[in-house]
């Protein structure tokens, strides 16, 4: 009895053994083959415009795709998103257009951020008017002689001035310094968001009524609303270092991205992942297009860029 016992408590002892092997082999990399990244959890800024979350719906749906991790977008506007730096709970802003302050504050003062190179996208700012009026005003591109037009941007909101039409007030903008700088009896209205900027630049070309306003590229609306754009004083290096001294035209941005010091050190794949990641204003109006006008949910609009785009994506994991 007591060796037949022995038997099958050496059996059981040689089965758990086998079964530890296994497991043991079915998670170790072969030899020569390292250990694979890991990503965890990524708190990704999502600010309030649409080529922005056309960034953080592929930069996500590939994140938890192909490298499993888990993303959380935190809804904050630019500036916020860098305090999020700071406190710990932004990891990474995936679209950062200038805010030259704000590096100076956060990655040369403080050292909690860092550069984590360009997105690819280049950004213009600027004042436009719909294609109507350039037509039927040739001189309204002309800066100097808006003050003669006040009289057709006068509304109920802007009183005895004209109105210049803004989006959110969170964006980067100077238009109140130059306005006051240049002169120009005007003031501006915001819409509160950049839907109802674009709704009332469409509106007002189908309306045939005068808007003057804030626009910008990357967008996916300029290919049907088609702003004509107002040149202001050219921009010179250092013209805009005081806001309110600013009385040039906006600088042409190339887009960058900005991470946590800490998340980039950890040695995340997300952060090699998203430091790697670079595409065009085509790429991003195409996602934002389809989020926008053809209502695809960010992870649908994502996995049919991702689909066409293989070769570009891929890349972006080595």
């Amino acid at each position: 009895m007591r060796r037949g016992l022995a038997r099958v408590l050496a059996a059981l002892s040689l089965a758990a053994l086998a079964g530890c092997s296994g497991a043991e082999a079915a998670i170790t990399p072969p030899p020569g083959v390292p250990e694979p990244a890991t990503c965890g959890k990524v708190n990704i800024a999502s600010n309030p415009w649409s080529g922005y979350a056309a960034d953080l719906a592929v930069v996500s749906y590939l994140l938890k795709t192909e490298l499993g991790c888990q993303v959380a977008p935190v809804k904050l506007s630019e500036t916020a998103s860098w305090a999020g730096l700071s406190d710990g709970s932004i990891d990474v802003i995936l679209e950062n257009w200038g805010h030259d302050d704000l590096k100076r504050k956060y990655i040369d003062g403080q050292k909690v951020a860092v550069e984590l190179g360009l997105t690819g996208n280049k950004g213009v700012i600027g004042w436009y008017v719909p294609p109507w009026m350039a037509e039927e005003y040739p001189d309204i591109t002309d800066w100097t002689k808006l003050n003669d037009r006040i009289s057709l941007f006068k509304t109920s909101k802007s009183g005895d001035k004209g109105q210049f039409l803004a989006g959110d007030a969170s964006f980067v903008t100077n238009d109140a310094a130059l306005i006051t700088n240049l002169k120009l009896d005007y003031t501006v209205v915001y819409t509160g968001s950049e839907a109802k900027l674009i709704a009332a630049f469409r509106q007002a070309e189908e309306d045939r009524t005068p808007l003057l306003g804030y626009f910008y590229e990357p967008q996916f609306a300029l290919s049907d609303v088609q702003p004509v754009r107002i040149p202001l004083p050219a921009y010179k290096p250092g013209c805009d270092t005081v806001v309110d001294k600013v009385a040039c035209d906006y600088p042409k941005y190339d887009l960058d991205k900005v991470a946590r010091k800490a998340f980039v050190d950890s040695g995340s794949a997300a952060a090699t992942f998203i430091k790697n990641w670079t595409w065009t204003n085509a790429d991003q109006n195409a996602v934002a297009k389809d989020m926008v006008q053809n209502h695809l949910s960010a992870d649908a609009a994502a996995k049919k860029w991702a689909d066409a785009h293989r070769d570009t994506w891929e890349g972006w994991l080595r």
